[in-house]
């Protein structure tokens, strides 16, 4: 039966749906990226290859999303972990003094707002007791 939380699958849609956006922000600043390099302005590596890296990890993380949703415990744990990580990762890497433009910084911090959502759900009901601990 559901109740106002939800069920344990639409967490887990939603969590879908939180990675999905961070997917195609990062998609965007990847983009947005060729762009301003098109159009002669100053792209540095750290940009391309973070970009890079950010983008290929929405679909590994969605992989284990379906996995937890499938009851791998495993993988709920590593969506746990990848979903509070990497938003801090991303935003204090952004705070470091010219490492990169601030409209970098600001795409970059947009798209780690979406996991930033799935590591919330995670941590509700009804998925924070989707994985208890047996004795």
């Amino acid at each position: 039966m559901t109740n106002h939380t939800g069920t344990t699958e639409e967490a887990f849609e939603t969590v879908k749906k939180c990675v999905n956006l961070f997917g195609a922000v990062s998609g965007i600043v990847l983009a947005t990226t060729a762009v301003v390099a098109a159009l002669g302005h100053d792209v540095t590596a750290f940009m391309w290859i973070r970009g890079g890296v950010l983008l290929a990890m929405a679909p590994l993380i969605l992989r284990l999303v379906a996995a937890a949703a499938q009851g791998s415990r495993s993988s709920f744990e590593r969506v746990r972990i990848l979903t509070t990580v990497l938003p801090v990762a991303i935003i204090v890497v952004d705070l470091i003094p010219g490492l990169c433009p601030g409209w970098y910084a600001a795409m970059q911090a947009i798209g780690a707002l979406g996991l930033l959502g799935a590591a919330v759900i995670t941590r509700r009901a009804p998925l924070s007791g989707a994985f208890t601990k047996s004795a």
